[in-house]
């Protein structure tokens, strides 16, 4: 996972180190993917980033109204440097991000193998969904690709340490390289929402 994550900080040249549960950031330079291939900072940015709006979700206005007033604060947080605040907003917002689309297109959602089931056998009401189903079920159903996925549950996992125990017991200090790829992954995931089609 750390080596398929590396790949998102390619474009600022850094790259996540892990000791047992202690990750740091140094200096990369060019970061390779799996294929031996490089990639430079601004062939990256052009081909993922280049037209991220929230608008072409196609999500419900008053959703869409919240989600950019967020973006705005993830932006400002990112200035001021608190990482926390990046993570915890860019989960959230991808969660509610994802919500949309399962209310905008629920027949597929709900039809899709890895939607979530309850005791009985039965699929889970929307509000009772994680994180997890939906980026798994957005990935099923082609909205997300490979790597966003794995990425984005790389954000979910982040954001779980808004509990001040679970971050304590991982050993978990974010710094502002955390919260730029955490940033990232978010518009990533924006970028292939509004660019790929529901398969079938």
């Amino acid at each position: 996972m750390i080596a398929d994550f590396n790949q998102y900080l390619a474009f600022d040249g850094w790259k996540v180190n892990r000791i047992d549960k202690e990750i740091s950031f140094s200096k990369a330079g060019k970061i390779n993917f799996e294929s031996g291939s490089e990639i430079k900072e601004d062939d990256f940015l052009k081909k993922e980033f280049s037209e991220i709006s929230l608008d072409k979700l196609g999500l419900d206005g008053v959703i869409t109204d919240v989600l950019n007033i967020r973006f705005e604060e993830i932006k400002k947080c990112l200035t001021i440097k608190a990482p926390l605040s990046v993570i915890f907003l860019s989960g959230s917002s991808l969660e509610g991000i994802l919500l949309g689309f399962a209310l905008k297109y629920s027949t597929e959602f709900n039809c899709s193998k890895l939607a979530p089931k309850n005791k009985e056998g039965n699929i889970k009401q929307f509000h009772e969904w994680t994180l997890n189903s939906f980026i798994d079920v957005a990935h099923d159903l082609g909205l997300l690709k490979d790597d966003v996925k794995k990425f984005s549950h790389s954000l979910r996992d982040f954001r779980n340490y808004i509990h001040p125990y679970e971050q304590v017991s991982s050993k978990f200090n974010p710094d502002e390289h955390t919260a730029k790829i955490c940033w990232n992954v978010l518009k990533a995931a924006i970028f292939q929402l509004t660019t790929n089609k529901i398969k079938g």
